[in-house]
């Protein structure tokens, strides 16, 4: 009978693990996270199955479950950082705060998410490095985004002379925002002076565009502000300090 009961009981958590799986496939459920959980399961179903097994042949199932118990809690305790990485991984992967080909930071780090796994999360930086960062801290940390968003606004601060016309200084980045193909017609382009500062006058840019353009039109709206205010003659100053001396 006991034997009987093994065999038959194998067959159900095998099937029964087979269609756990099937559903959470057919639920959209991560791959990594639903292959995981099959496995975490089947194991968890034949442990129940041994120790019914080990009933039925007379052994003392009350001893047994505490030596489970006991060793359960000293892998627990060993394994204490790695169950805090399970944890935030299958939050990370419930939750999704980023998914796979972001453009994120978090723990200090920027970068494209290249893999979420079950206890780490691995970035790929803009120079090309590596990092693999515990799950357990990103779940418990903040994250940026940078992709999770359709737009993005570019913020932007020109400094000129004094001396300068505030007009005509609005009116060539205007016209530049109006030139530039990427740059989103809505919401508004925003430029306006926003400070007197020690040696210049400081003028805010606010633009937007799609996210993927965003450094093509930070970089781009540097280069040609500076040759359109070559040409209008508008001068960027250096940091400068009058010094009056008394004869006293």
């Amino acid at each position: 009978f006991a034997l009987l009961t093994l065999i038959i009981g194998l067959f159900i958590v095998k099937i029964f693990t087979k269609y756990f799986v099937k559903i959470m496939q057919k639920s959209k459920v991560d791959t990594t996270l639903s292959t995981f959980l099959g496995s975490f399961t089947s194991i968890a179903l034949k442990v129940v199955l041994f120790v019914i097994v080990a009933a039925t042949l007379g052994v003392e199932v009350t001893s047994f479950v505490a030596i489970l118990g006991a060793a359960g809690l000293a892998v627990g305790l060993a394994l204490q950082g790695s169950l805090s990485n399970f944890a935030g991984g299958v939050l990370i992967l419930i939750f999704r705060p980023f998914n796979v080909g972001d453009f994120i930071e978090a723990q200090g780090h920027l970068g494209t998410v290249e893999a979420i796994q079950i206890l780490y999360t691995v970035l790929i930086t803009t120079d090309n490095k590596k990092v693999v960062i515990p799950n357990g801290n990103l779940s418990n940390g903040s994250i940026t985004n940078f992709s999770a968003m359709d737009t993005r606004r570019v913020d932007l601060v020109f400094g000129v002379g004094y001396e300068s016309d505030i007009d005509k200084v609005k009116k060539i980045l205007l016209d530049l925002i109006s030139k530039h193909e990427l740059i989103l017609k809505t919401p508004e382009p925003f430029v306006r002076l926003s400070a007197h500062g020690d040696s210049a006058l400081s003028f805010t840019v606010r633009v937007w565009v799609k996210s993927p353009d965003y450094w093509t039109v930070h970089f781009d709206m540097l280069e040609e502000a500076k040759k359109e205010f070559d040409k209008n003659n508008i001068n960027i100053p250096y940091p400068q300090m009058d010094v009056h001396i008394s004869n006293q």
